[in-house]
């Protein structure tokens, strides 16, 4: 993808935000046109979220910044399912009381980074379990499941690692991502919602779910996906040695939090300034190019500003 003339999407690809987009051209002119709905979809499986999550939400208050409307979808449905994406096993399924709270706990961490309202640009959080839980069997393969290919299915990669390293594969998690490719169609239909945006794991469900918005009601839909972030070491976002970095501080002191960004390695702070935080692009490439102690005084800002 290159030029685009939208606010949201220069800025989103000029930060380091966007891996892949199923239309950017298309995509862009509806940006330009008027307010767009995204949403991310997120499931309740720990009563907060982590540094993983950071570049996601950051990609939601970016959209509501350039004018655009975000939306936090729960998957209160989904969780009680599991996402095998890239998994080497299924999740522990959680009841209902465990999900409640998760969702509480999640949704304190958005109050953090969004103004929910009645506004055009203000977000919204829902819960796919409001359909899901309501879905009748027979009815859901007819209407939904005649749209997929299990051949292609098999070809996901999230499916396809599991079944080459001879891991069982349930038809429970199977189903995972035709639910996924439902919540965006219901999505559409309910609120006007066009845009799904997800980390580069979920780029096949996404696919799926803008494809099944086409061919059940002809529907224009987009998707976008975030790069997989890694330090330059190749260590994970999200996790250290010593646990989960939160985005709550009643499971992650403030302290301990500004620290993580602190150390972050030295090849990595101009990245990390991009996506973490919103200074200027200018100001980032400034720090960006700091050397030797002088990069210090970025780590410093990075920590700051994360």
């Amino acid at each position: 993808m290159s030029g685009p003339t939208s606010d949201f999407l220069r800025q989103a690809q000029e930060r380091g935000y966007i891996h892949q987009v199923t239309d950017a051209a298309a995509l862009d002119a509806r940006l330009g046109a008027g307010v767009v709905s995204g949403y991310i979809g997120f499931d309740c499986t720990a009563d907060s979220l982590h540094v993983g999550s950071l570049l996601q939400i950051m990609l939601l208050r970016l959209m509501q910044k350039t004018g655009h409307r975000p939306v936090v979808l729960m998957g209160g449905g989904t969780t009680k399912v599991g996402d095998p994406s890239f998994r080497d096993e299924a999740r522990p399924l959680l009841d209902d009381a465990a999900i409640e709270r998760n969702k509480a706990g999640i949704r304190k961490v958005f109050d953090a980074f969004l103004q929910f309202g009645d506004g055009p640009a203000d977000a919204i959080m829902l819960d796919n379990a409001e359909w899901l839980d309501e879905l009748r069997y027979i009815p859901f393969l007819r209407d939904v499941g005649r749209h997929f290919s299990v051949n292609r299915m098999l070809t996901m990669d999230s499916v396809r690692l599991r079944l080459d390293r001879e891991q069982n594969l349930s038809f429970l998690e199977f189903n995972y991502m035709l639910l996924q490719s439902y919540d965006f169609s219901e999505l559409r239909r309910r609120h006007g919602i066009t845009l799904q945006m997800g980390g580069s794991d979920q780029w096949g469900n996404i696919v799926m779910g803008v494809e099944l918005c086409r061919r059940m009601d002809g529907a224009e839909a987009f998707g976008i996906t975030t790069p997989l972030i890694t330090s330059a070491s190749g260590a994970k976002m999200g996790k250290t040695a010593a646990g989960a970095i939160w985005l709550s501080a009643d499971k992650l002191s403030p302290y301990d939090y500004w620290q993580f960004w602190r150390n972050t390695e030295d090849a990595d702070v101009g990245r990390f300034l991009a996506l973490f935080t919103e200074l200027p692009m200018d100001e980032v490439r400034r720090l960006g190019a700091l050397a030797g102690a002088e990069v210090n005084e970025a780590k410093k800002v990075l920590a700051t500003e994360a």
